[in-house]
């Protein structure tokens, strides 16, 4: 089997799946979306975030894919910001317009999506098999990166889009349990005599965290259910056009400024391609700012993702080829 069309299958349609299986429960069942959304900001998201930054091998050499990924995501503020400006949106549609290019599905389609191109794919024909692990620590750094801001600036955002007052959206802020999660992860990993991974709490935070992904997209479904679909406004494909085309070009600017290559760029090229987040939806419904158009973007960039998906995969080792030492 070819491998886009093996991604296609075993990365795309699983999600699409998930999402069509929330869409029939909404239809069909008389589901609470506030409910949905509260489960996964305050109980899902937590350990998901926990255990990630708990695990991760964040070593010397990671930190300038930290910093790549961080200014990645900048640009792309910058870039809704000016857009949204340019185009008068009011503010609320604004602030969901800049999460929707911001926040990428890092999580559940980037890291399946590069453990199967360096393990099975064309990438992986040098027979290296640190390829996958260089490739996959850096899609971890990633998701760092965009799990954190997710659930920070993110909501803030979604806040401000509501009408809070920066007191308001702050404060909304610090009522989410995801960051004092990240500040309770970091210091448990500077206790040496305590191992949690060894402990009965660590099965019950990988239960919570491995409920995210299927939760998440169901939520979406249910929230599409009850949002009308039909009308996709013109401001959702442009906000589609930007994530999907726009993504790998301020990628791209990002990795040639910083002069990084081999893996570590052709991840970061390949992973900023991907769908916007579901999280953006949970947040625009969760604030009640525009979830209409956060979930039409998310909708679409998931649906269109496999045909932008091909030519990033394939240009990204003629632009970053390998070399020695990788």
């Amino acid at each position: 089997m070819h491998p886009i069309l093996h991604i296609f299958l075993y990365n795309i349609v699983p999600i699409l799946l998930m999402i069509l299986a929330g869409y029939a429960l909404g239809h069909f069942v008389d589901m609470h979306l506030p409910t949905l959304t509260k489960i996964n900001f305050y109980l899902f998201v937590p350990a998901f975030t926990f255990t990630y930054l708990y695990t991760a091998e964040i070593g010397l050499d990671q930190r300038l894919t930290l910093l790549a990924a961080f200014l990645i995501l900048v640009v792309n503020f910058l870039l809704g910001l000016v857009v949204s400006k340019a185009l008068h949106f009011e503010a609320g549609l604004g602030e969901a317009f800049q999460n929707s290019l911001m926040f990428y599905n890092s999580g559940n389609v980037g890291v399946p999506l590069i453990s199967l191109i360096y393990s099975t794919g064309f990438y992986a024909s040098t027979g290296d098999e640190s390829l996958l692990t260089l490739a996959l620590t850096a899609q971890v750094m990633v998701l760092v990166v965009q799990n954190l801001s997710t659930n920070t600036l993110g909501f803030y955002n979604a806040s401000r889009g509501q009408g809070k007052s920066i007191k308001e959206a702050i404060v909304k802020v610090l009522k989410m349990p995801t960051i004092y999660t990240i500040a309770l992860a970091i210091i448990l990993r500077f206790i040496p005599q305590l191992d949690l991974t060894t402990t009965p709490v660590w099965p019950v935070l990988e239960y919570l965290r491995n409920a995210l992904v299927a939760v998440a997209l169901m939520t979406l479904g249910v929230q599409l259910s009850k949002t009308d679909v039909k009308g996709i406004q013109w401001r959702v494909i442009l906000a589609a056009l930007l994530r999907l085309l726009g993504g790998p070009l301020v990628a791209l600017g990002i990795i040639k400024i910083l002069n990084l290559s081999g893996v570590t760029a052709q991840v970061l090229f390949i992973s900023s391609s991907v769908p916007t987040a579901v999280n953006t939806a949970l947040l625009a419904a969760e604030c009640k700012n525009h979830p209409d158009f956060a979930a039409q973007v998310v909708l679409v960039t998931t649906l269109a993702c496999p045909l932008t998906l091909i030519p990033v995969i394939y240009l990204a080792p003629q632009l970053f080829p390998l070399t020695l030492g990788v």
